[in-house]
């Protein structure tokens, strides 16, 4: 069985072509190859199948064999994966997810070689019942909820999967997000769990950022949930469009205008090596 690692700003996953046939037991083998020291290593498994729909499907897994519904750095990888390996010779991609159909720009350099991916990744949705939160009210957003004793003001987001995003006076690099992580990814009003993203405002055009991920705790970079911080952000007036979103594993730029109510993310895809497993 063949494989391809690869990663966005860090954010890594094992990537199998997929186009001629669907592994089996995924979500095991999602397990089995994430683990880093008795796996490949990696924060998920992507597979690369046909759709019916859009030039490709993504169908991804998160480190503990639990189905993701689309992953922003995951994508672009999914983009630079189909052109680098002649699947399409496309530079404008569809790429069905369980949160939608998504178009990606690719960025070509001058070996032929995807450097950098544009991903349209449609309309954030703030309805608290389609994020999905339970909220008293229409929207979770300037809310304040209580996690191990301290209140916390978050905007709850979704970008095809559910984000609580927290903005932090104290340098966000100075938490301890494997103490404070997991209770908000099991707090009681996230009845899917949900990625939490907790920032510092550093400009009006810059946002630090770490990142728990629901299902495979914290990551290097979370591509839908760098959009849903600086979504948050403009929407509150603390950055203007486009927004660099700092990463512990490299820079996302971030493009909303709320009026058209679209947002764009670019950044790097990578890749990290290839080899085979036997399963």
């Amino acid at each position: 069985m063949q494989f391809t690692k690869m990663h966005g700003c860090g954010n890594d996953y094992v990537y199998m072509d997929c186009t001629k046939g669907i592994v089996d037991n995924a979500d095991k083998l999602a397990i089995k190859v994430s683990d880093r020291h008795f796996g490949i290593g990696s924060d998920g498994l992507i597979l690369i199948a046909s759709s019916d729909v859009a030039d490709f499907q993504m169908i991804m897994y998160n480190a503990d064999g639990s189905r993701g519904e689309m992953c922003g750095n995951g994508i672009r990888c999914v983009g630079k994966f189909v052109y680098d390996k002649g699947l399409t010779a496309k530079k404008k991609v569809t790429v069905e997810t369980l949160a939608g159909i998504k178009t990606l720009e690719l960025n070509v350099n001058k070996d032929n070689k995807v450097e950098t991916v544009r991903v349209d990744m449609g309309s954030p949705e703030f309805i608290a019942s389609k994020v999905p939160v339970i909220s008293d009210n229409e929207k979770m957003l300037g809310e304040t909820i209580n996690v191990d004793g301290k209140e916390y003001v978050v905007d709850c987001i979704s970008m095809g999967n559910p984000h609580c995003v927290v903005k932090l006076e104290e340098d966000v690099n100075e938490l301890s997000l494997t103490d404070i992580g997991p209770s908000f990814e099991n707090y009681k009003a996230f009845p899917n769990k949900i990625n939490t993203e907790f920032i510092n405002v550093r400009s009006k055009n810059s946002i630090r950022m770490r990142v728990w991920e629901r299902g495979s705790g914290e990551t290097l970079a979370c591509g839908t949930g760098a959009c849903a911080a600086a979504v948050s952000g403009i929407i509150n007036g603390d950055v203007v469009s486009p927004v660099d979103v700092e990463l512990l594993g490299g820079y996302l730029t971030i493009e909303y205008d709320p009026d058209k109510d679209v947002v764009y993310m670019t950044g790097p895809a990578k890749i990290v090596f290839e080899g085979t497993i036997d399963e």
